[in-house]
């Protein structure tokens, strides 16, 4: 038999080699920074936000009293953060408590760092291009799982006048697609058809494109707009309100005509001047189907969007939010049996890696 001090040498080495490989895991799965937020002076021309700059706004907390607050007081009333000021006293450039409050809240659903008070990463949020689907307009019903973070519309409306349940959909030809230069007919369709699968595909309902000439016949009743277009909901211009949809049965998504809209990001040559048909579409047919937004960062159902971001793979919220309100696909396999049946595979590995160098040691000593 070996000397004593080689065994605990040994059996040190194994501890070592442990540790390496669970170091390594460590590295391989830590969550990538956040991206850094916008700039402030980054406002689009004729955004849902304050249209000038918002950085004259930074650090304004309760008691200050700042030209511009006035307009963003309007701009969280609209998303649901606060009553609207125009409607009461609070139409003025004043920080009063219920600007805080508003501002919490505003911060706490989005999930950052809740101040209070108009930091970098608030204002930077705010600029940002966004659905014109109001925040605070939705149940806060969540899964039982701890990382819910999905909502449904009040009364958690749905499709079911069918089973299987098949919705129509149709792209205006009427409205002012025309407008939309930088895409084809042909691509637009394509894009929605897209859209439409990624949902078809964790949920049983079937999307089929209606003919041309059915439109005010489909489900589903797609189009392009510029401003007011008869909704009650007017489209703000470049790079504010992108998009919105209604609740089931209303079936109206409406595109803001005024964007540069591209089919192509991510591509090896993306646009990164515009914004991702597609990726906008699969988070306005999530209003469509009845989900609220998300305020999980990485779901599509999550209000803001960037410029030549694209997002368009469903989430584990997603999939849980929409799958309660239709039932799963039963040929789809739902993606976190995957990442359990991954890191399972992971330690069952490691387990069996030391337990073979454990046996070669002993046998050596």
């Amino acid at each position: 038999m070996l000397p004593w001090r080689q065994v605990a040498t040994r059996l040190l080495l194994v501890l070592l080699l442990l540790l390496g490989v669970l170091s390594c895991r460590h590295t391989a799965t830590a969550r990538p920074a956040p991206a850094a937020s916008p700039a402030l002076h980054h406002r689009h021309q004729h955004g849902a936000a304050p249209r000038h700059s918002l950085e004259h706004l930074q650090g304004a907390g309760r008691d200050s009293h700042v030209t511009g607050l006035a307009e963003l007081k309007r701009y969280l009333a609209r998303f649901g953060y606060m009553d609207d000021p125009r409607a009461g006293e609070h139409d003025n450039d004043a920080f009063d408590d219920h600007m805080e409050a508003a501002v919490k809240r505003y911060q706490s659903r989005l999930g950052l760092p809740v101040t209070g008070r108009l930091d970098a990463a608030t204002l930077g949020r705010v600029v940002s291009p966004r659905c014109g689907v109001g925040d605070g307009h939705v149940s806060v019903t969540m899964s039982e799982s701890t990382s819910g973070r999905f909502t449904f519309f009040d009364g958690e409306p749905r499709w079911t006048q069918a089973d299987p349940l098949v919705l129509t959909y149709s792209i205006s030809s009427s409205s002012e697609a025309s407008v939309v230069d930088d895409l084809t007919p042909e691509a637009v369709s394509a894009a929605l058809r897209s859209a439409f699968a990624r949902w078809a595909r964790v949920i049983p309902v079937e999307f089929v494109e209606a003919e041309a000439d059915d439109y005010y016949g489909a489900d589903i009743k797609v189009g392009f707009y510029v401003g007011d277009h008869g909704d009650g909901s007017a489209f703000d211009g470049k790079d504010g309100v992108v998009a919105h949809a209604y609740a089931p049965r209303d079936g109206r998504l409406h595109f803001d005509a005024a964007e540069s809209w591209a089919v192509d990001v991510g591509s090896e040559t993306p646009a990164s001047w515009a914004m991702d048909l597609e990726t906008v579409a699969v988070h306005e047919i999530g209003h469509i189907l009845g989900l609220g937004h998300s305020s999980s960062p990485e779901a599509v159902m999550f209000p803001y969007i960037d410029i030549g971001e694209r997002k368009v793979e469903l989430s584990v919220d997603d999939i849980e939010g929409v799958q309660l309100l239709y039932g799963s696909n039963p040929l789809f396999s739902h993606p976190s049996s995957s990442v359990s049946t991954g890191r399972g595979g992971w330690l069952a590995g490691s387990v069996s890696f030391v337990g073979v160098v454990l046996a070669m040691l002993v046998t050596h000593v």
